[in-house]
């Protein structure tokens, strides 16, 4: 059964289309009309193994907050929906990752409870044209809606783009390992029988 989802959310804000598809090849179709922000989820994409599709009109005369914001709000989202009950899965999923001189760990869980710790610090405020500070915007509210404990940490880096791709490479690959099926796993990974 595939393992997909759609996600149409329209705000005074925002209007964003979202697909998801957990078992693709990378393929990322991404405009948001925040060039930084469309590398990183490209990366998400690629890294994740995910078909990810977006298109967000957000109020970007304003500034990028709410852009940012609610498309983690759909991807978060997105996941919930397309991982299902979880029978079968990982679960867990972590990854160090190495981007140059930046070293950061991704580490997670489809637990169905939200946490967010973010052990990260991005040097300067801006990447490019991006708010740097929207990085741990966008995270929380990804873990937050895809109910997953989140925990990223930056070991080491001062490259501002680095850390930030870094980041999103590392939680790529953690998740692409947690929504992975184990075919010795034919239950909800839980003694409780329920995620």
């Amino acid at each position: 059964m595939p393992r997909t989802a759609t996600i149409d959310r329209t705000t005074g804000e925002t209007k964003i289309s979202l697909s998801l598809n957990l078992d693709g090849t990378g393929n990322a179709q991404i405009d948001t009309g925040v060039g930084f922000f469309n590398h990183m989820l490209t990366l998400f994409a690629k890294h994740g193994l995910f078909d990810l599709t977006i298109d967000a009109k957000g109020d970007l005369d304003v500034d990028q907050h709410h852009t940012v914001e609610d498309t983690g709000i759909c991807l978060g989202q997105a996941i919930r929906q397309a991982i299902g009950d979880k029978a079968g899965i990982n679960r867990y999923g972590s990854m160090t990752l190495p981007m140059e001189d930046t070293l950061v760990t991704s580490a997670l869980d489809l637990s169905g409870r939200y946490w967010f710790v973010d052990a990260f610090k991005i040097p300067t405020e801006k990447i490019g044209e991006f708010d740097s500070q929207l990085v741990e915007v966008f995270w929380q509210a990804v873990a937050a809606n895809a109910l997953m404990n989140l925990h990223v940490v930056l070991h080491h880096g001062h490259n501002s783009h680095h850390i930030a791709e870094g980041i999103f490479k590392a939680t790529a690959r953690a998740l692409r390992t947690a929504v992975t099926v184990d075919p010795r796993q034919p239950g909800v990974p839980s003694s409780k029988g329920v995620l």
